[in-house]
């Protein structure tokens, strides 16, 4: 059971490496944060600061060389890979800069195959649900290649946000937009925050984006840089 005084997630001295072709290579070194339930959170830096490194550490994609990360009270590093694919089904969406819709499927069918994926029995009408709630109920029996790339991005916003996940995790969600169409992306994913209580984590590097949100911190390097937001010890 959730308990709501404490922290959705929590990162302490979490840190990552990888083989390059002069030795290790330091992603993230000792970043601590906190998100609340229900908070919007915007992790920013430039390319190559180690945003996506810790975004995908953050949703169990991937585990730490050093450090702890709690999901909703679940120690990520204590779970093995099929524990840690059974939490983010259960309590994570994702949307990424790519939609990563599959092109064989309508837009309705790409919004239900999560909720195909674990046996739903009404996968079809929460799909739908989740189309009128972006504003493309209209558009429903369309493949990915008939809409636009805003559509696209809305679609997988509903595909990311059927089963009402606790913690919804955006990559760069407006990059491959253009100004307006993000715009409207952005609004869409904050109306999602706001009117479901769902945490929204995401990773940008635009400065007028993270300023929406209720905290951030910005990587220098794949480390903490200060930039006014209160980052626990």
């Amino acid at each position: 059971m959730s308990d709501s005084s404490r922290p959705l997630l929590e990162a302490r001295d979490v840190s990552k490496s990888v083989n390059g072709p002069e030795g290790r290579l330091e992603i993230l070194s000792q970043v601590s944060l906190q998100v609340q339930p229900g908070e919007s959170f915007a992790i920013v830096g430039a390319s190559g600061s180690g945003k996506t490194t810790l975004l995908g550490l953050l949703a169990g994609l991937d585990t730490p060389d050093g450090g702890s990360i709690a999901l909703d009270g679940h120690a990520l590093q204590q779970l093995d890979e099929e524990a840690r694919a059974d939490l983010r089904r259960r309590l994570v969406g994702f949307v990424f800069q790519s939609f990563h819709l599959l092109p064989a499927l309508t837009a309705e069918e790409n919004v239900m195959l999560p909720l195909e994926l674990e046996g739903s029995s009404d996968a079809r009408q929460r799909a739908r649900a989740a189309l009128d709630a972006v504003g493309l109920g209209a558009r429903r029996r369309h493949y990915p290649a008939q809409l636009s790339g805003g559509e696209q991005q809305r679609v997988a916003i509903a595909r990311a946000f059927v089963h009402r996940p606790r913690v919804l995790f955006a990559d760069e969600p407006t990059g491959n937009l253009d100004q307006r169409t993000g715009h409207h992306v952005c609004d869409l994913l904050f109306a999602l925050n706001r009117d479901h209580h769902t945490t929204l984590v995401l990773v940008t590097h635009d400065a007028a984006l993270a300023a929406r949100c209720d905290r951030r911190i910005e990587l220098e390097e794949g480390r903490v840089v200060s930039t006014g937001t209160d980052v626990p010890a």
